[in-house]
């Protein structure tokens, strides 16, 4: 009995999935600034750790479902997991928070910034039609945040089909909501270098369709665990985890929404040219 566990909290065995990945992330580092360095070496050196690093994550989460099976991930465990998932997420939130800020930086102070001629939007820049493909994926993304609250409820009353059938929907409004943001980047009348208002908007735009990819990853993640039975209605973290993180991208896309599609289009000109501008 000396030996026998006596608390709720899940000792790790000694692995070398943190030293694999860190060498992963370097080899992916070096690869991103000798490709933005035009270096020979850099693009294929950015996939190839690119490549590590989806092995890495592929491995280690394979380690925590296993875990988590195998009955290690106690009700204390389970509570460590949500406080971590809730400061990911604030860490996100934060993130975010910096290309807001940008944004709105140059849109109330445009004569502060260099090559827009203290206009906001500056001058040749086409803005996009808030109402026609932002407002479509809004709607997407809302009904895709109805779906996955849907699977989310089935699964707690032990409900399977619906489980399965609220995942795959969303798992499809998120694969259209990104087609939308692909074809509405591709017929844009600007890009990411043509002034201020270009990088932030793709900045903040793109980082947001990048988080979009993998909340859908996440999910197709948790369709395939479903599917192998995973997942009970008391013991559930992963497909909860993987449902917050879907809301929150939702939260996020209705501020950008709000703030860069809509005050950007109809009232940014407008404020800009107030005593703050």
């Amino acid at each position: 009995m000396a030996a026998g566990k006596t608390h709720d909290f899940h000792i790790l065995n000694p692995s070398s999935r943190p030293l694999m990945m860190s060498m992963a992330v370097l080899v992916l580092a070096a690869g991103a600034i000798g490709w933005m360095h035009k270096a020979g070496w850099g693009m294929a050196t950015f996939f190839a750790g690119l490549a590590a690093v989806s092995a890495m994550f592929f491995l280690w989460w394979k380690d925590v479902v296993h875990e988590a099976n195998t009955g290690d991930h106690t009700p204390v465990v389970q509570l460590h997991h949500r406080y971590g998932m809730i400061l990911f997420i604030a860490s996100e939130v934060m993130f975010f928070v910096a290309w807001f800020w940008a944004y709105f930086n140059a849109a109330l102070y445009p004569s502060m910034h260099e090559g827009i001629e203290g206009a906001w939007p500056p001058k040749g820049i086409e803005l996009l039609d808030p109402f026609v493909f932002p407002l479509l994926n809004t709607l997407i993304l809302l009904l895709s945040g109805t779906t996955v609250t849907w699977a989310h409820h089935a699964l707690i009353h032990d409900d399977r089909k619906g489980l399965k059938q609220g995942l795959w929907v969303t798992i499809a409004l998120g694969l259209i909501f990104t087609c939308v943001q692909a074809y509405e980047y591709h017929h844009a009348e600007y890009g990411l270098a043509d002034s201020i208002y270009g990088a932030a908007f793709y900045m903040a735009t793109g980082f947001h369709g990048f988080h979009v990819i993998v909340g859908t990853i996440f999910l197709i993640v948790c369709l395939a665990r479903t599917y192998k039975g995973d997942f009970t209605p008391r013991h559930h973290f992963g497909f909860e985890a993987a449902a917050w993180y879907w809301h929150f991208v939702d939260v996020v896309w209705l501020f950008l929404f709000i703030a860069i599609y809509v005050w950007g289009s109809k009232f940014g000109a407008a404020v800009a040219q107030s005593p703050l501008g």
